[in-house]
């Protein structure tokens, strides 16, 4: 079965590079185009799945959409928009659209709207890695063990889900109050300090113990990424 070939249609570079990224590490086979004409061309041409941005220049995502539904082309279409205004929401599905994506969303978000679709159209999709790999370090889901040049190194089960969470999103700033929710949930009664603690745990026993600077950086006022490598 031929592996899924998507799309990205967006002129923003550092947002097209997240999700090209991300979607190269779930096995899948990805270009990027910056504007609407180079977008029609190898969405008729090459494209199996299109995630495409509103806010193109030339031809925005509006016409690219309504271009292909008028050729009768099928491939799915994720919008991905700005704008949070349901008009353009309804617009978007109303022209064709499969499924709608937000900014600022999460790269893991963008990845289950794919698959869903991949499966739909039966495109391989393998599932997403059961370890993370960043050069020297490993970041074992299903084991729950992060490893340093094949080392285990100990991780409490919070410092792990935090690790786990920031590595899984790789470049993208998260910040602490999201932080908060997905690691210690909604009714969590600590503060925002509690992240940082942890991250400075997770530095240590990663950047100082076994000299891997530079893995989780500080977003100063808003929370932390981890560093793409």
């Amino acid at each position: 079965m031929p592996v899924l070939r998507v799309l990205i249609a967006e002129d923003d570079a550092s947002i097209a590079d997240l999700l090209k990224h991300h979607l190269q590490r779930e096995g899948l086979d990805v270009c990027i185009a910056g504007d609407g004409n180079v977008t029609l061309r190898m969405a008729r041409n090459w494209a199996d799945l299109l995630i495409l941005d509103i806010g193109l220049p030339a031809i925005d995502g509006f016409e690219v959409a309504r271009t292909l539904r008028r050729e009768k082309r099928e491939l799915p279409i994720v919008m991905l928009t700005a704008r949070a205004d349901e008009v353009d929401r309804i617009v978007g599905l109303e022209l064709g659209a499969d499924d709608y994506v937000t900014k600022p969303f999460s790269p893991r978000e963008v990845i289950a709207r794919v698959k869903t679709l991949a499966r739909r159209i039966g495109k391989a999709y393998q599932d997403h890695p059961a370890i993370l790999k960043f050069g020297r370090l490993e970041i074992d889901e299903v084991a729950r063990e992060v490893r340093v040049d094949g080392a285990t190194i100990r991780l409490k089960p919070r410092e792990f889900s935090l690790l786990l969470e920031l590595a899984s999103n790789a470049g993208m700033a998260m910040s602490r109050q999201m932080l908060l929710e997905k690691i210690w949930g909604f009714d969590f009664l600590g503060d925002e300090r509690t992240v940082d603690v942890h991250v400075r745990r997770i530095r240590l026993k990663l950047e100082e113990q076994r000299k891997l600077p530079g893995i989780l950086l500080t977003v100063h006022g808003f929370g932390y990424k981890f560093a793409c490598r």
